[in-house]
């Protein structure tokens, strides 16, 4: 059975934030804005001496853009305490003229967080402690009460904190998720699910099963399933002369592997993990308008 969510169709780019040439870096996300995409996004791992800090990058890009919205891809919860993101997350939406969204995750590479101070957590107790990082984040959002926070979780806690900065648009909580509890989380909490394709057992058609987890959890939340965007990660996409998979051929057989992916599963954000500006240039100027326009006439 096809599901279209009816979201707007987001086009991002997925930029390593390599340390040895951070120009380069910075120069891809300022060609995704100027080839037209509406999303530049990196991943975040501060364990990982080969990369950039991922929050000050952010921040560096979005002084030298203008119109291209920022994420991480996703940020790591366990090394980044939830209150100090909330307020990160709400400054840099204010000093970028609200093109800032949030994408989260629970944790990974646990040995690595350990090394650098993190708290080790086990799979249960990740989920658990994002879903609790999530409450902080909203309650410190929520400028439209007066009172101070409270919050007596088993990893977070809110003691009379104040809230705000009011951020300059309604910030987005995109989670990347793979599992059940996690999928759970994201229809009851999230505004986003944000996994990597290939790291669905059965790629996209895994989709059918996981999106109803996300619905079945939205709906028991008393949400509706078209609440939570949908988003994807697609690692290594090649344009070549023959198709010889997803996102590995012909302008064409993207455009078609994308739309049908928009209107036959929901998906509305459509992320290319790519460094090369000629990908990320093409892509922009031959797929992502080519889908917007199958998706509105199917729409219409």
């Amino acid at each position: 059975m096809s599901i279209d969510y009816r979201h707007d169709l987001l086009f991002g780019s997925f930029v390593t934030p390599t340390a040895h040439d951070p120009q380069h870096t910075v120069d891809l996300a300022v060609t995704s804005e100027r080839a037209g995409l509406d999303l530049v996004t990196f991943q975040d791992h501060p364990y990982q001496p080969a990369f950039l800090d991922t929050w000050t990058l952010m921040s560096y890009v979005a002084a030298r853009t203008e119109r291209i919205a920022l994420s991480g891809n996703v940020l790591n919860l366990p090394l980044r305490p939830p209150a100090v993101l909330a307020q990160a997350a709400t400054s840099l939406d204010l000093l970028s003229g609200g093109r800032f969204e949030l994408g989260l995750g629970a944790g990974a590479f646990w040995d690595a967080v350990d090394a650098m101070g993190g708290r080790r957590l086990t799979p249960g107790q990740a989920v658990d402690a994002l879903a609790e990082a999530i409450e902080v984040i909203r309650q410190l959002w929520d400028t439209e009460q007066r009172d101070r926070t409270h919050l007596d979780g088993e990893y977070y806690r809110l003691r009379g904190a104040k809230r705000g900065p009011r951020a300059a648009h309604p910030i987005n909580i995109w989670v990347g998720a793979y599992k059940p509890r996690m999928l759970a989380l994201v229809g009851r909490a999230a505004d986003g699910w944000l996994p990597s394709i290939n790291y669905l057992d059965g790629g996209p058609a895994a989709l059918p099963e996981l999106n109803e987890r996300i619905d079945d959890a939205a709906q028991a939340a008393g949400r509706r399933p078209a609440d939570i965007r949908r988003l994807l990660n697609f690692a290594t996409p090649r344009f070549s002369q023959s198709s010889a998979g997803l996102l590995n051929g012909p302008a064409g057989s993207w455009v078609d592997q994308l739309s049908a992916l928009a209107l036959e599963h929901g998906i509305s954000g459509f992320i290319i993990a790519s460094d090369d500006p000629r990908t990320i240039e093409q892509y922009a100027a031959e797929v992502a308008p080519a889908v917007r326009e199958i998706v509105a006439r199917e729409r219409a």
